[in-house]
């Protein structure tokens, strides 16, 4: 049972190191930007959904590191999510 718990603590350790480590570095680089794509999901009163496609790209802040900082998401799933489903 002790081997388990010294595991959990180093495990738990080793992740904040990591997390740290990447706070530190993505206060030192930039914040970066995408063009990311959103369009309209408008919910009508017959239980169907409307598609409001017509909608121009926005530009969205990201930070360059392994987990969200700041408010911002990463750039390494940003860029992997540039379409934006808007729920009305």
């Amino acid at each position: 049972m002790a081997r388990i718990r010294r595991g959990l603590l180093y495990f738990v350790v080793l992740l904040l190191v990591v997390y740290g480590a990447d706070f530190v570095a993505a206060r030192s680089n930039p914040l970066g930007s995408l063009q990311v794509a959103p369009y309209y999901a408008i919910h009508l009163k017959n239980k169907k959904v409307e598609f409001d496609f017509n909608v121009p790209t926005e530009t969205q802040n990201c930070v360059q590191s392994l987990a969200p900082h700041f408010g911002y998401p990463p750039c390494w799933y940003l860029k992997k999510h540039t379409v934006e489903r808007i729920d009305e």
